[in-house]
């Protein structure tokens, strides 16, 4: 592949995922979703968050799964949860959650 077909490639790709997005952005106002489409599309952040970060928690480093209690990843992503699942609050959470990995990677 040459220079100008791999900035040709990028240019094409960035311009179709940009108008991708605004296609939804601009049909937002105009046409009426259904209710189930509605509360379906709610549940679209937590799951993609979730198929990014439990891959890692169970398999550090893409070793094999990892559920013991020297996988200080799992265990502090579980303390971030429930912090979230209590407070609701996202900063709070990340501190809490990352003060509770380095506390183990120095311990363990």
């Amino acid at each position: 592949m040459t220079s100008l077909e791999m900035w040709l490639t990028i240019i094409v790709m960035g311009l179709i995922t940009f108008l991708t997005r605004l296609s939804f952005i601009m049909a937002w106002g105009r046409i009426e979703m259904p209710e189930w489409v509605r509360r379906a599309l709610r549940y679209v952040p937590p799951a993609v968050l979730s198929a990014i970060i439990l891959p890692e928690l169970l398999r550090p480093g893409g070793e094999p799964i990892n559920i013991s209690w020297q996988n200080e990843r799992l265990l502090a992503g579980i303390v971030a949860a429930i912090v979230a699942w209590r407070t609701r609050n996202a900063l709070l959470t990340i501190v809490i959650g990352l003060a509770v990995f380095w506390g183990l990677k120095v311990i363990v």
